[in-house]
């Protein structure tokens, strides 16, 4: 079963030029169009949409992101499903993190496990990509010791506030925004050690009379 000080070790490691530590995070965005023409900005006045709106589907993003290398990768898909899981670690391992080892942690979903792979790929190349990964899974309630989902809160938050009409739109909102922010090398700076877990988590360690 994943637990919390397997997590916490991850991050404690240290990683040669050889090997990458990756934290994988996906989430959902609904896509609306404007049932009315909005009422563009004006001096001192922001822009007026209406409140109805036209729903055209949603889109899911899975996120990629190297927390020490302060880069980051989003795909949007239409669906989350095992095929597009594995097509998007096909994309971590041969175009953001080639030659390289890769430590991957992520959520313990259904979809989310190396088997997706020959779901959609066949023997030989699911062995392949599977064999460049080391999977480490988040425990139950971690969902604080999920990195990519803090990056992505970051996402939502500067890049897809608003209404975004179709999957075209979104890919390039996304595209821009990945690339302002993998060149700003935004890193997590994080302080969080297996020391501080049995002092602040002390409840969860087994008691020794």
């Amino acid at each position: 079963m994943p637990d919390i000080w397997d997590e916490i070790g991850v991050y404690q490691r240290e990683f040669d030029d050889d090997t990458a530590l990756a934290r994988m995070g996906g989430t959902s965005k609904q896509q609306a169009k404007e049932s009315r023409q909005p009422r563009l900005p004006k001096p001192g006045q922001p822009a007026i949409h209406d409140h109805e709106y036209e729903r055209n589907g949603a889109a899911n993003l899975f996120m990629a992101y190297a927390p020490f290398l302060g880069k980051r990768h989003v795909k949007a898909s239409g669906r989350r499903v095992r095929t597009d899981f594995a097509f998007f670690m096909r994309d971590i391992a041969d175009i953001h993190f080639p030659n390289k080892k890769i430590v991957l942690v992520m959520d313990n979903l259904n979809t989310h496990h190396l088997s997706s792979l020959y779901k959609a790929f066949q023997p030989v190349e699911a062995e392949r990509i599977a064999g460049r990964f080391e999977v480490h899974y988040t425990p139950r309630h971690g969902s604080w010791l999920n990195m990519a989902e803090i990056e992505i809160g970051v996402l939502m938050g500067q890049c897809l506030k608003g209404r975004i009409a179709d999957r075209e739109t979104m890919r390039r909102k996304v595209a821009a925004w990945v690339t302002w922010r993998n060149k700003q090398e935004r890193k997590v700076n994080w302080r969080f050690t297996t020391r501080d877990a049995r002092i602040k988590l002390k409840k969860l360690y087994p008691s020794i009379g």
